[in-house]
């Protein structure tokens, strides 16, 4: 299938079409629960932070600071809220991600199926359900690994991008935050369905740089989404349904039977 540069961002819809399916809801819950209460809890703390920062801006001693809330306080105040919600939301986001990464092969897999039954016309297949206690408690320890891989990945990036925030580039720094961190939503979530067929990190990453805007588009959508309370909350099964439907038309070549 052949999709424009931009064609990636269609996917999250998929993706939310995708997860009410027989076969997949069942894989939902526990992702959706992970999100639910972590995002939760990120909401209420960005909302307080928030508060918080824009209060002792007010009643800060410093003349430059009361020249700028006196003159700009009409872009510093959504600067703060743009600035608060991004850190706070991937940063809790990727801790959500972490914990629910074996819950969220699952439901790749799972997505995996339904597509292929579609894709050859044998419906039959869809209600098919290969989970078992013994491999997936097997395979937690490899899932933990992968994680590893992606946070030693994204650490130095996100060390010199909050680096960024306290120079003469702060100003531009949430946006530079903002697109790194789509970037890491898309290796993120099309990582699921590859690591279910054991692609190594190094050589997914090749991949979805070979079809760079494709991918960065889904990852655009995805941040931009991980910012909006309430949507969020219900983000991540539909970001890992939409990703795996994106790997399944564009990157399968890579895939094996899944048993």
């Amino acid at each position: 299938m052949q999709q424009s540069s931009l064609g990636g961002a269609h996917y999250l819809s998929k993706g939310l079409s995708l997860v009410w399916k027989p076969g997949i809801r069942s894989y939902v819950f526990v992702p959706l629960l992970i999100n639910i209460v972590l995002l939760t809890t990120a909401t209420i703390y960005a909302f307080n932070e928030i508060t918080s920062w824009y209060n002792e801006l007010q009643t800060s001693d410093n003349s430059f600071i009361q020249w700028i809330m006196e003159y700009l306080d009409w872009l510093l105040w959504p600067l703060i809220v743009f600035t608060v919600f991004v850190v706070v939301f991937f940063i809790f986001a990727f801790i959500a991600n972490w914990i629910a990464a074996p819950f969220n092969g699952l439901l790749s897999e799972a997505v995996e199926r339904h597509l292929e039954a579609e894709d050859s016309h044998n419906k039959s297949r869809t209600a098919q359900n290969n989970f078992s206690w013994r491999g997936f408690l097997q395979e937690i320890p490899r899932l933990f690994v992968r994680e590893w891989q992606k946070f030693i990945y994204y650490l130095p990036r996100a060390i010199f991008c909050i680096i960024l925030f306290f120079t003469p580039l702060a100003i531009v720094a949430p946006f530079i935050w903002f697109f790194f961190n789509a970037w890491m939503a898309v290796i993120q979530y099309i990582d699921y369905p590859m690591d279910n067929h054991k692609v190594p990190f190094s050589q997914m990453l090749i991949q979805i740089k070979q079809k760079k805007s494709l991918s960065f588009s889904f990852g655009l959508l995805v941040m931009f989404f991980t910012m909006i309370p309430v949507i969020n909350i219900f983000l991540m099964p539909v970001a890992v349904a939409g990703a795996t439907n994106l790997w399944f038309d564009h990157y399968s070549q890579t895939r094996k039977e899944i048993s």
